[in-house]
């Protein structure tokens, strides 16, 4: 009898501290946005159809060959003419830049964003936790995190990381970073910073396949705030739920598609080669492989397991045998922030994934209203939702990034309470989508395309 209480005791005991052990475990799991800042530089930076006709005819060595390359370019971009570039570039300061430039850059949007984002949330710079910054291109010393914290004077004991070359997925690398750290600190709060140095980066070079970062580039950031206190969970905008990463840079074609080094004249600037589209397939289905069985309901599985297994999902005009009903992401997903590489690359995932154009709406806006700043662009998308008011309590918002590499990265998270707060949208949002996402330049400057070396040299 004794022995039998002893055991029924212990049993109580043991599944209490089970329990105990997954709230625990749930706790340290936890991970929320309390509040995010996308970045707005002055006026004084835009680039409009005037200042890139003006850059590109303050680079000598162009010829008109490379000034109808860099025309096409950018008129099937799909970036308008209202985008932000670096204040050297603008200036006419695009070669020789120095590592006063580059600060100038990154610290205005580091200072604008964050002052932004703690006064906002009410949060006090030496109550951050963790710090994380990502600019793939540029690395100073001191470090870009060393700067944040003696500009706002935080703690001796704040946990810093700095992640460069990582490319325009980074920002979900450090999401990733910052969700991993939560593990073993508990009530945290942390920082992180996501932007991309233009103003070092600019190619002089006439390579073609290094000119396409010139002119497909912005500049912007966004400051994210994060936490895994419960006592802040009522405050939160996003609740994380999982994310996956995917690195196919063993696979030589993948790792050469994007590569930054200097060309035969000595010009430094990133390449790109015709690979990207192949890499970032390969990424993005690897990456959707992993992802699916964790935001899709079991019934969709199962369909597209039937339909595969079958045959009846085949498309009988592929030749590589892909699945012709490929699973239903909006059956997990209710919003999308894609990569805004650029039209093809939009209706490329679009096409994939099955979405409409009301899914990709967000991303096609932000590449033509902020142009591609990289790591930050989903934040973009993300913001332009919540100005949409679309975000609604309870919804899940897919994000996807690539980046150099190659990588595929994606995060689901879900939407805490209905969002309207203003953002970076609030000047314009009323006047999006325009009707038309035609690129300006192509009626001051269509000429360019019937121009000979002799009218060219004239105008």
């Amino acid at each position: 009898m004794v022995t039998t209480m002893v055991l029924i005791i212990f049993s109580i005991l043991y599944t209490l501290l089970f329990f105990l052990k997954l709230l625990n475990q749930w706790r340290n799991q936890a991970c929320f946005i309390i509040g995010y800042e996308c970045h707005k530089p002055g006026d004084d930076r835009k680039v409009s159809t005037e200042v890139c006709w003006n850059i590109m005819k303050r680079q000598m060595n162009l010829r008109l060959e490379e000034f109808q390359f860099a025309y096409k370019v950018m008129v099937n971009s799909g970036i308008g003419g209202d985008t932000y570039g670096a204040r050297n570039i603008l200036c006419g300061k695009q070669e020789g830049p120095t590592i006063a430039d580059a600060l100038t850059e990154v610290e205005e949007f580091f200072y604008n964003s964050l002052d932004r984002l703690l006064s906002k949330s009410g949060i006090s710079p030496s109550e951050i936790d963790i710090l994380v910054v990502n600019v793939s291109l540029f690395s100073s010393t001191p470090s870009l995190p060393t700067r944040i914290i003696n500009h706002y004077k935080m703690r001796d004991d704040i946990k810093v990381y700095n992640l460069t070359g990582m490319g325009c997925s980074a920002s979900l690398i450090s999401i990733n970073l910052v969700q991993n750290l939560f593990q073993s600190h508990q009530n945290a709060l942390a920082v992180v910073m996501t932007t991309e140095s233009v103003a070092p980066n600019w190619y002089s070079g006439i390579k073609k396949s290094m000119m396409l970062t010139n002119f497909l580039f912005r500049s912007g950031g966004c400051a994210i705030l994060l936490t895994n206190s419960p006592r802040l969970k009522h405050r939160a905008m996003f609740k994380f739920k999982c994310l996956v990463r995917t690195h196919v840079g063993a696979d030589d074609n993948a790792y050469q598609c994007a590569m930054q080094e200097d060309d035969d004249q000595g010009y430094r600037g990133v390449r790109l080669n015709k690979g990207v589209p192949k890499a970032a397939t390969k990424a993005l289905v690897l990456n959707l492989r992993e992802l699916a069985p964790k935001i899709l309901p079991i019934g969709e599985l199962l369909r597209y397991v039937i339909l595969s297994v079958s045959g009846r999902g085949k498309d009988s005009k592929s030749t590589s045998g892909e699945c012709k009903a490929a699973m239903n992401l909006k059956t997990g997903v209710d919003h999308f922030c894609l990569h805004t590489g650029g039209p093809a690359v939009i209706d490329g995932i679009r096409t994939s994934l099955g979405l409409s154009e009301h899914d990709v709406e967000p991303t096609r806006m932000t590449l033509y209203r902020f142009g591609n700043t990289s790591a930050s662009s989903i934040w973009y998308a993300l913001s332009y939702m919540e100005a949409k008011r679309r975000l609604k309590k309870g919804d899940r918002v897919l994000m996807i990034g690539f980046g150099t590499g190659f990588k595929c990265n994606s995060c689901v998270w879900e939407v805490c309470k209905d969002l309207e707060d203003e953002n970076v949208w609030k000047d314009c949002i009323s006047s999006y989508p325009p009707s038309t996402l035609d690129n300006p330049l192509q009626g001051k400057y269509a000429w360019i395309n019937d121009a000979s070396p002799l009218t060219f040299r004239d105008r």
